[in-house]
């Protein structure tokens, strides 16, 4: 899902411009927090591809909040949260899920 030439790096669901439009603080390791994200979003990103979701649909993102803390996005096309959504819906219903 992730790596170099690869077309998704080029698509529009990455422009999340305006999320993190803070500064940077010296000594708050970022990338930690990122790498931990990043693993998480992989997982996330294989869990849908594995579900039917093509990459240019919907995709995991990561990131990190303010203080270096790893955060996951998920960015989209609004038809493919409609469909994640009545999968996880679904889902919910037929495993006794919290609705």
């Amino acid at each position: 899902m992730t790596g170099s030439g690869e077309d998704w790096l080029r698509d529009s669901l990455d422009d999340i411009t305006g999320v993190e439009s803070g500064l940077w603080v010296r000594g708050v390791d970022y990338v930690a927090g990122w790498r931990v994200a990043r693993e998480s979003a992989d997982r996330l990103n294989r869990a849908l591809l594995g579900a039917g979701f093509g990459s240019s649909e919907v995709r995991a993102v990561a990131s990190t909040d303010e203080d270096g803390h790893g955060v996951v996005r998920l960015a989209g096309l609004p038809n493919a949260a409609d469909r994640l959504a009545q999968l996880l819906e679904a889902l919910a219903d037929g495993a006794g899920g919290v609705r």
